[in-house]
């Protein structure tokens, strides 16, 4: 690999972030297959890591780098060594230098073995798959639940009714007495007021089930006659056979107390 030795230059001291720096120790193995050299002094050196490329400066001010590893093909290992907090660089071809590099301390070990070994092309490649495997993935899922049929209201409504405790009351069994429906066992107020179901919204009250015939009219083929007027009349509010009377009727104390409030206003009183 052919590099332009000014145009690296540029890029180890320019102003773009660096991923990793810091002070380390290092030596170079030149056949990492041999145990260390006995003897082998470490140089101190200022660390830079930009992308997979790791500069190294004698100084921290220094303008140029002194050396430059490619961090392409290479392993970062933990290595056996007189100095502690020790790591080497070490790449597969026989030949190739191998990089022992003492850290600080743990703390700047751990460091610096976990932000080298994420710093080559081979370990982008990887995540950048992954990523690309888990999008796959997510795109399916979508694809599929767009697909899949919306539940409709109607099997919303048969899985409703399969419950007999949440049936609306025009399905339950109607009490008949004398021949009307009693909506009153239903939970509803027999004078036609609305009920509540069990979802909290309002229902009308079923409709009267058509009155019966009596045995005379059913043998001979002839509607049966009606109920008397009086069979109609409620208890209660006499002669309230249509919603006039009924509104009158309930209009007397109303009616009683305007009068009354009117004599009042005539002769002065509060």
């Amino acid at each position: 690999m052919k590099l332009n030795e000014r145009s690296v230059a540029h890029y180890a001291t320019c102003d773009s972030p660096a991923d990793h720096a810091g002070f380390l120790r290092k030596r170079v193995e030149r056949h990492h297959h041999h145990a260390h050299h006995l003897g082998a002094s470490y140089q101190r050196r200022w660390f830079v890591l930009k992308g997979n490329l790791l500069f190294y400066f004698e100084e921290r001010e220094s303008r140029e780098p002194v050396g430059l590893v490619v961090l392409e093909g290479c392993t970062v290992e933990l290595c056996e060594a007189a100095e502690e907090f020790a790591f080497a660089i070490r790449f597969d071809d026989a030949g190739a230098r191998a990089y022992v590099l003492v850290a600080d301390g743990q703390a700047a070990m751990e460091a610096w073995v976990k932000a080298l070994s994420r710093a080559s092309f081979d370990y982008m490649r990887l995540v950048v798959r992954e990523l690309e495997k888990q999008l796959e993935e997510a795109c399916k899922s979508l694809a599929a639940c767009r697909k899949s049929p919306r539940r409709s209201s109607s099997s919303g409504r048969k899985r409703h009714l399969s419950n007999p405790a949440l049936l609306p009351l025009q399905e339950k069994p109607t009490t008949l007495e004398n021949g009307y429906s009693t909506w009153a066992s239903g939970g509803c107020v027999a004078s036609g007021a609305t009920c509540s179901d069990q979802d909290g919204g309002q229902v009308k009250p079923p409709p009267l089930p058509p009155r019966r015939r009596s045995a005379a009219g059913s043998a001979t083929g002839s509607p049966a006659p009606g109920p008397s007027p009086a069979m109609l009349e409620s208890p209660v509010s006499p002669e309230t056979i249509c919603f006039s009377k009924l509104h009158n009727w309930y209009g007397q104390e109303i009616a009683v107390l305007r009068r009354e409030w009117q004599e009042r206003q005539k002769s002065g009183q509060p």
